[in-house]
C-alpha cells in the first residue's frame, strides 16, 4: 500500500469511528485537499473541488473509490501547478498528500478563563444552592436537589419527635 493510498484511508474514515470504509465522501475529499494544500483559495478552491468530486464519481454515487480519487488528483494538480507538465504536477501533489492524517482544526477546547472558574467554583455558592454540594464541592445527586420525605410521622421541626411512649 503506497502513503498516498495510506492517507486516503484515513481522511476516508475520519469521523467515522464504526467501520473501515474503503471509498471517500465529498466532504473529507475535500478537507483532504484543504489541509494538505491542494486547495489553496487562488488557483484550486472549494468550487472546484467539489466539481471534479462530482465529474469523476459515478452517477447517483455519493462516494469516490481510490481509483476515482487518483483520477481527481490528476484533474486537481494541472490545475493547482499550471507552469510544470501534468506528470510533475502530478508528482508535486503526490508530495503534498503523502503521509498526512486528517488534523481536528477546529475542534471544541475548553475555555479556562477566569469568569469560568468563578462561575464553576462552589464554594462561592450561597442560599439554597450551596445546600447542593458538599465541602469537597462535590454534588451531592438528588439529596442536594430535592426535600426527602422521612415519613416519621411527625411535623417538621417537631421537639419531641421519637418521644412517644409505644404502649398505647
Amino acid at each position: 500500500m503506497s502513503k498516498l493510498e495510506k492517507a486516503f484511508l484515513k481522511f476516508a474514515n475520519h469521523e467515522n469511528t464504526s467501520t473501515m470504509v474503503y471509498d471517500m465522501t465529498g466532504k473529507n475529499f475535500s478537507k483532504m485537499c484543504q489541509e494538505c494544500g491542494v486547495m489553496d483559495g487562488k488557483c484550486v478552491t472549494s468550487t472546484d473541488v467539489d466539481i471534479v468530486f462530482n465529474k469523476v464519481k459515478n452517477k447517483g454515487a455519493r462516494n469516490i473509490t481510490f481509483a476515482e480519487f487518483q483520477e481527481a488528483i490528476k484533474e486537481l494538480s494541472t490545475k493547482r501547478f499550471k507552469g510544470k507538465s501534468p506528470e510533475e504536477a502530478l508528482q508535486a501533489t503526490h508530495q503534498l498528500m503523502e503521509g498526512k492524517e486528517p488534523g481536528n482544526v477546529g475542534a471544541t477546547k475548553s475555555v479556562a478563563s477566569g469568569a469560568v472558574d468563578r462561575l464553576t467554583d462552589t464554594s462561592k455558592y450561597t442560599g439554597s444552592h450551596k445546600e447542593r454540594f458538599d465541602e469537597s464541592g462535590k454534588g451531592k445527586g438528588i439529596a442536594g436537589r430535592a426535600d426527602q420525605a422521612d415519613n416519621t410521622g411527625y411535623v417538621g421541626n417537631y421537639k419531641g419527635a421519637g418521644t412517644y411512649d409505644k404502649t398505647h
